[in-house]
């Protein structure tokens, strides 16, 4: 029913930018939060940033904070993560995931995920 697919993971310079685009289906979103994790070999699941589908009302973790803007495009059901001043530790796979409520920062809470997209960054 629900389906997530991620895309626009690459390889960029630090210093460089990504946009990373979720394209969600299969359900009206209304009530639902979307949100950006990511995950890097050996290091647990973190988050990264969260949208209310509805209102529009985001947070960022501090690591990303200033950097990395989440938005979301309801006429297109379309989830974007605008990744900008990248560093080498930003490297990781990028996952988008929904859940029907409000935003967390629990990976457990989320039970829509898509299958992630590889982002690397060089120094």
């Amino acid at each position: 029913q629900v389906q997530l697919v991620e895309s626009g993971g690459g390889l960029v310079q630090a210093g460089g930018s990504l946009r990373l685009s979720c394209a969600a289906s299969g359900r009206t979103f209304s009530s639902y939060t979307m949100t950006w994790f990511r995950q890097a070999p050996g290091k647990e699941r973190e988050f990264v940033s969260a949208i209310s589908w509805s209102g529009g009302s985001t947070y960022y973790a501090d690591s990303v904070k200033g950097r990395f803007t989440i938005s979301r495009d309801r006429a297109k059901n379309m989830v974007y993560l605008q990744m900008n001043s990248l560093k080498p530790e930003d490297t990781a796979v990028y996952y988008c995931a929904a859940r029907y409520g409000g935003i967390t920062t629990y990976a457990s809470s989320y039970d829509y995920w898509g299958q992630g997209t590889q982002v690397t960054v060089s120094s």
